[in-house]
């Protein structure tokens, strides 16, 4: 290749090492319910490299695991505020008001 069109990115990544998780399995942070996610946090709590973790997972929009103490759909939250948008009702179960029409 010759360069063109090609967009280098630069990860800052050196946190990493500093991390608790490094040397815990993967399994630990990508947990598939939410007792997992709490155990994830509990090693996130006392990180020193929870701030720089989190950032790194909202600028690469991770999707997945617990990072920076953060589940996915905490990031998904602070993400869309940092884009201004509104936070998304907490509740799926709310349902939508619809206009009445005229007549019924």
């Amino acid at each position: 290749m010759d360069g063109v069109g090609v967009t280098e990115v630069a990860l800052e990544t050196a946190w990493m090492v500093q991390g608790r998780c490094r040397d815990l399995p993967p399994e630990v942070f990508f947990p598939s319910d939410g007792v997992g996610v709490e155990v994830a946090r509990h090693y996130c709590a006392e990180c020193p490299v929870k701030a720089p973790c989190l950032e790194y997972a909202l600028e690469n929009h991770i999707e997945h695991g617990v990072w920076g103490g953060a589940s996915e759909r905490e990031r998904r939250r602070i993400a869309r505020s940092r884009r201004g948008l509104p936070a998304r009702p907490t509740s799926t179960l709310a349902s939508p008001v619809l206009p009445r029409r005229p007549g019924l």
